[in-house]
C-alpha cells in the first residue's frame, strides 16, 4: 500500500473525528473533551506499540528526535484544545475547512523549513484550497 492510501484513511477518520467530537461535545467542557479524547488516543497507541512488541525502540529513539516528537505532541495538544473550543462555539462543516488550513500551512512551512520544492501546480492548488476553505468557512 501506499502513502496515498494511508493518507484518504487519515482524511477519512478525521472527517469522522469531527462530526464525532461534535456530538460528543454538547453540554461539555471543550478542555474536558480533549482530555478525554487524549486518553482513550494515548491507550489506544501505546495498545498498538504493546501489540507489536515496538517497546524496546524506545531506547533507540536520539535525544534529537524525541526533543522534535515531544514539540509535535505540544502542538497537536495545542490544535486539539483550539479545535474542540472552535467546534463547541461552531457548526462543524465550518470550523473544519478552516482546520484543514493546516494544510497550505504545511506546504508553505515545509518549503521555508524543510526546503522542499513547491511546484506551480502546488501553488495553485494551495490557492484554491485557502480560498476555499475560507468561502465555506465563512459562508452564512
Amino acid at each position: 500500500m501506499t502513502w496515498l492510501f494511508y493518507a484518504i484513511l487519515s482524511a477519512i477518520f478525521a472527517a469522522a473525528t469531527a462530526i464525532l467530537a461534535k456530538i460528543g461535545i454538547k453540554n461539555i467542557n471543550s478542555d474536558l473533551a480533549t482530555a478525554i479524547r487524549t486518553v482513550v488516543i494515548l491507550l489506544f497507541a501505546w495498545g498498538i506499540v504493546i501489540f507489536k512488541g515496538l517497546g524496546k525502540q524506545i531506547y533507540s529513539i536520539s535525544k534529537y528526535s524525541l526533543l522534535f516528537l515531544i514539540l509535535s505532541g505540544v502542538a497537536t495538544g495545542l490544535s486539539w484544545l483550539f479545535y474542540f473550543k472552535a467546534l463547541q462555539m461552531g457548526q462543524a462543516s465550518k470550523v473544519a475547512p478552516i482546520d484543514k488550513l493546516s494544510l497550505v500551512f504545511t506546504i508553505v512551512l515545509a518549503a521555508i523549513i524543510l526546503k522542499e520544492k513547491i511546484s506551480l501546480m502546488a501553488i495553485l492548488g494551495t490557492l484554491l484550497m485557502t480560498a476555499g476553505a475560507i468561502i465555506i468557512g465563512l459562508a452564512k
